[in-house]
């Protein structure tokens, strides 16, 4: 069904009641209603999910797991519940193979120096596609530096997709011991078959790893049925606070990891002479843990449920098919990635002629309110593939409609006008 003056009909959210929930989209941004187009660095946050955290410090706060007051068993409980609640969202088989991390950068970092310290030896090779985020990039490079490896990249073909070819190839022809995937590129959009990796990868006795910080907040995940060795995620792409993130593994992969942060909370026993580990998943949560954002995370997921995950996809599908028919009509934009929706998350980076893309946003913030984000977004081996120094991406979510897909648009037609 498509309106009158061809903008599709939003059957899949209700945005208007959306947004209600989120306090930051009633604001103004130089003067001009706020279109936040940069959910892929950040999501904004709903008041259940800020409810949640003032009621925690408001009722509840206190440090978790050794306290026998009142106030100390509320805060465990609720922080217990949340690793519970994630589990179940995330489809795992167990609580305890869900990991609180700071993001997906530190729980990957945290396979990298247990299990890749343990595992990755000379002459061993660690693939990566060409699409990564340096967190999911750099990890690997110091760990193959370390331990006289090498990290191969998995070329791309035409369409911005990943070649299968190419990593079948590097699977039989190198001894491959890990492959690290983005479930979809925070550059272009892509939505990688991951089912097909995994079992190219397991094929070939190769493990994988999935950062899913693009995927979680956007589709629903079963991890067991994905049969990823390792999956990472980070709750502030998906509604929750900053400061909180998820490491995945099945639990006799995780028992069989060394710990990677050293002292309280972790331990079971330390003498002057030696220590013993505590059980999972304590064992790799050295330290106070982040008690609020865990609360924060199971309030966002009780959120996102509710909505439903695959409305909020089919929502932002058809926001992307209208961005990438209204971009493709503005003289001089370029789309980088898959131009199919069915193949692309709820990002979409461009480039405009000549104007540089911390310039075109610039002026989309201070003469239209348009948040979007410029420069290499943490994927420099990226642009440099594709010739780019920087792109602009604009990503979506829940809270967008198509009224911010057209203001987008007709702002980039006026940066083209002022920047001749």
């Amino acid at each position: 069904m498509t309106a009158s003056l061809g903008r599709p009909v939003a059957a899949h959210l209700d945005t208007t009641t959306v947004r209600e929930d989120f306090p930051i989209l009633r604001r103004l941004a130089h003067g001009h209603r706020l279109v936040y187009l940069d959910s892929a660095a950040t999501s904004q946050k709903p008041r259940q999910v800020l409810d949640a955290l003032r009621s925690y410090y408001e009722n509840s706060n206190a440090n978790v797991h050794r306290g026998v007051y009142l106030l100390a068993e509320e805060a465990t409980e609720l922080y217990e519940a949340a690793r519970v609640r994630v589990a179940r969202f995330i489809g795992a088989s167990s609580a305890e193979e869900v990991i609180f991390t700071r993001n997906a950068t530190e729980a990957i970092n945290l396979v990298a120096y247990t299990w890749g310290q343990e595992t990755i030896g000379s002459g061993d090779t660690i693939a990566v596609s060409a699409l990564e985020h340096h967190s999911n990039f750099v990890p690997w490079q110091v760990l193959a530096a370390n331990r006289s490896a090498q990290v191969d990249v998995v070329d791309l073909t035409s369409e911005g997709t990943l070649d299968l070819d190419c990593l079948d190839r590097m699977l039989m022809e190198k001894r491959v011991r890990l492959v690290a995937i983005a479930g979809i590129s925070n550059v272009m959009g892509t939505i990688n078959p991951l089912s097909d990796i995994v079992d190219l990868a397991h094929g070939h006795g190769a493990m994988v790893l999935v950062d899913a910080a693009q995927m979680a907040p956007h589709m629903t995940m079963d991890v067991r049925r994905l049969d990823a060795d390792f999956v990472a995620f980070t709750g502030h792409k998906m509604l929750a606070p900053m400061g909180i993130g998820v490491l995945w593994a099945r639990e006799q992969l995780l028992q069989s990891m060394p710990p990677f942060l050293f002292g309280g909370e972790m331990i079971r026993r330390v003498t002057e002479r030696e220590t013993t580990w505590n059980d999972l998943p304590w064992k790799f949560e050295a330290g106070t843990p982040n008690v609020e954002g865990a609360i924060g995370l199971a309030s966002a997921i009780d959120y996102l449920e509710q909505i439903g995950m695959k409305q909020i996809r089919a929502h932002e599908k058809a926001l992307v098919a209208y961005a990438l028919h209204r971009l493709a009509d503005i003289p001089g934009a370029s789309i980088l990635g898959p131009r199919d929706p069915a193949l692309r998350g709820g990002v979409i980076a461009f480039t405009v002629g000549d104007i540089h893309p911390h310039d075109l946003a610039s002026i989309l913030d201070r003469r239209h309110g348009v948040c979007i984000r410029a420069g290499h977004h943490c994927a420099q081996p990226l642009h440099e593939r594709l010739g780019l120094s920087a792109s602009a991406r604009a990503s979506f979510y829940l809270y967008n409609d198509f009224e911010d897909v057209d203001v987008l648009c007709d702002a980039i037609q006026t940066a083209k006008a002022v920047m001749g």
